[in-house]
């Protein structure tokens, strides 16, 4: 990287100038789809599933606007990478439905072990009974077992002639190196094509929907890898919010009475986000709730905390009383280079970046420190902020 390079390269003169530097940058998002397209057909091969092209698109632009301390293509090609071994993983490993049924029939069984010693007739009664549920349980398990290994073999057929096609063109670009003509036409003309066929035959058997496995990569798989290295719910943001946010008024005052302006106000910042139509790259909202003690402020933005995450946790409440010092500033942000406390962080840029998408509330804030409105400008205004480490944070 180019701070590698100034540390360790750039101050040694002698070694420099035995390099010639070349600047290799960020590709866009077009690019990286692009890239990714390339890759496909490897990863495919190598977990043994589909990844669709929605899949790699969605890799390249989410990436790009929710992961922010990586580069692409980087970045993306990672979450493919997951996203594939995850599902692979699933193929490979029991269905949950299938689980959770055998592990309720080990607990019936043991029942079954301790009511087979008792006498008494309501022991018998719940024996027989028990008997009944067991032999259903079973039936139910073992058909559920015959639909698996169906749609496993089918998965894995098309696994194995993928690897088969894959070897073949290996095999081919070997052959046109050392000039083995004969290989070639045997390899172009005969297996290959063959191979083709008897793929395209397996997909054709493949688009039957499966109802235990899943072995495509799509956007929705995507987005739950983002949303787990993140804490950003990017698959709820995927899924349709209309008519939630439409009625976003009535949710809030379950819990504010009255306030009807701000909450509206609120209300109209939260669906112009939601729709698009506000610049991606600012926050969602900023908002200035001013009034007397007890009328309703803090407990608006616990509200719109409960709403937006379903959980009043995903509030970073910090208490502006508590920042009334013009060093205090530092508490924010982290200490300056050569200061106590340099490599522990700020309050406030901590908290960001363990939970990226939260409410940040900042109670009774005309007690701040002048300074601490001039570090706050900025993350009202652009939503980043560059720490003491040099480290900016989104």
């Amino acid at each position: 990287t180019l701070d590698e390079y100034r540390k360790y390269i750039e101050k040694d003169a002698a070694l420099e100038r035995r390099f010639q530097r070349v600047l290799v940058d960020e590709p866009s998002v077009e690019d990286t789809i692009a890239i990714l397209r390339g890759l496909k057909e490897k990863y495919e091969v190598h977990h043994g599933v589909d990844i669709t092209d929605p899949a790699i698109v969605a890799a390249a632009t989410l990436s790009h606007r929710y992961i922010t301390d990586r580069q692409l293509p980087d970045k993306a090609i990672d979450l493919i990478d997951e996203a594939a071994s995850r599902i692979r993983m699933e193929i490979d490993s029991k269905p949950e439905v299938m689980d959770r049924l055998e592990r309720k029939l080990i607990q019936m069984k043991i029942e079954r072990e301790a009511l087979a010693k008792e006498t008494d007739e309501a022991s018998k009664e719940r024996l027989q009974l028990l008997q009944e549920e067991i032999d259903r349980l079973e039936k139910e398990f073992h058909d559920l077992e015959e639909i698996w290994k169906a749609e496993k073999a089918a998965v894995q057929g098309a696994t194995h002639i993928k690897e088969e096609l894959d070897r073949a063109r290996q095999e081919l670009e070997t052959a046109r190196r050392a000039g083995d003509l004969a290989r070639m036409s045997e390899l172009q003309y005969g297996k290959i094509p063959e191979l083709e066929q008897q793929l395209a035959a397996a997909d054709q058997a493949e688009t039957t929907e499966t109802t235990l496995l899943r072995n495509k990569v799509t956007e929705e798989e995507i987005a739950e890898v983002v949303s787990k290295w993140t804490g950003i719910p990017v698959a709820k943001m995927l899924e349709g919010e209309r008519d939630k946010l439409l009625h976003m008024e009535e949710a809030i005052h379950r819990r504010v009475v009255g306030q009807d302006e701000a909450i509206q106000a609120v209300a109209d910042a939260i669906r112009r986000s939601r729709a698009g139509l506000s610049d991606p790259d600012r926050p969602n909202g900023s908002f200035l709730f001013l009034g007397p003690t007890g009328v309703g402020k803090t407990e608006l933005t616990k509200a719109l905390a409960e709403f937006l995450f379903d959980t009043e946790d995903a509030m970073v409440r910090i208490d502006m009383s508590e920042f009334m010092e013009k060093h205090s500033v530092a508490r924010l942000i982290g200490a300056p280079p050569g200061y106590v406390g340099y490599e522990e962080g700020g309050y406030l840029t901590e908290a960001v970046r363990r939970k990226p998408y939260s409410v940040i509330l900042l109670d009774e804030v005309e007690k701040a420190h002048a300074d601490v409105f001039n570090i706050l400008l900025q993350v009202l205004d652009d939503g980043r902020l560059t720490e003491e480490q040099f480290q900016m944070l989104d």
